[in-house]
């Protein structure tokens, strides 16, 4: 409730009461006129976005704007009701006890849509992921790897590689392992059988690496190699030759592909066997 001034007693109602409510609302009206300014400014920014980069980085500013402008807006017009109802004398005591029952009641049912909430606002906030990213995210069930089709502060949808759309909700989210953020390593390995001498194979990876950095297809993928580690590991078959390249994260699974197909043709060229697998007679049953 609003204390008038001992000089408002002498003057009419709409002087001591209805301005200042009328300046109340006015305030709030001019404040949230001017969020919605802002926020649609980003959005004009983002329809004229570029490049796909600047359309991510704005596309996340206009969901977080539109985050604290909702915040803001809720906040303030709920202020300027409650300055109102205090110019008309109304008591605010029953008002805020049975908001505040209210409040715990609707908080029960409602904590996993608060925490899909807040943790959408910081996944947008962090810039953990943005959409077209290819990510895996670890949630509270199974692990889901995907590209990102579209995502708000209450869920995020994964396209599988299959087609399948998954919607999971941010607050079961617990870990997210972006495969689209600065570079990837494609590794490949190479088996070939006992008694081929591996510093000759090595050297063969070696002379066809340099080839391939002239390569136009992996010249705009490849950013450093490719190159050969080395024996990797044995096996009762043979030996493993990993070879490695740093890639554009996008590239990496065309660059494994183009890798194995000219490894396999050029050792096959320079008469480097393969492992050859004996099949194993099947065991006798116990008699």
């Amino acid at each position: 409730m609003v204390d008038m001034p001992d000089r408002c007693i002498d003057q009419s109602w709409f002087v001591c009461t209805g301005v200042p409510i009328l300046i109340v609302i006015l305030v709030a009206i001019v404040a949230t006129v001017i969020l919605r300014i802002v926020v649609g400014r980003f959005k004009r920014r983002l329809e004229h976005a570029p490049s796909m980069s600047e359309a991510g980085n704005l596309q996340r500013a206009t969901t977080l704007a539109h985050a604290v402008s909702a915040t803001v807006t809720v906040t303030l017009w709920t202020i300027a009701v409650l300055i109102v109802l205090g110019y008309l004398n109304v008591s605010l005591a029953p008002l805020i006890a049975s908001a505040g029952i209210a409040g715990v009641a609707l908080g029960f049912g409602a904590q996993s849509i608060v925490k899909d909430g807040l943790s959408g606002f910081f996944i947008l906030l962090e810039n953990q992921f943005g959409v077209g990213d290819t990510v895996e995210v670890r949630t509270t069930a199974d692990p889901v790897i995907g590209r990102i089709e579209w995502f708000t502060l209450r869920a995020t949808a994964l396209r599988a590689y299959d087609g399948t759309l998954h919607v999971v909700p941010n607050g079961n989210i617990v870990l997210v392992s972006n495969k689209s953020r600065g570079w990837a390593r494609a590794i490949v390995d190479t088996r070939i059988a006992y008694g081929q001498d591996p510093e000759q194979v090595r050297g063969i990876l070696g002379e066809l690496f340099g080839q391939l950095a002239e390569d136009p297809e992996l010249r705009e993928s490849v950013m450093d190699g490719p190159t050969v580690l080395g024996v990797e590991t044995t096996s009762d078959t043979g030996l493993v030759i990993r070879a490695v390249a740093e890639t554009r994260p996008a590239k990496k699974p065309d660059v494994e592909r183009l890798l194995r197909e000219r490894i396999t043709q050029r050792l096959a060229e320079r008469g480097i066997r393969a492992p050859v697998l004996i099949a194993r007679p099947p065991a006798e049953p116990p008699a």
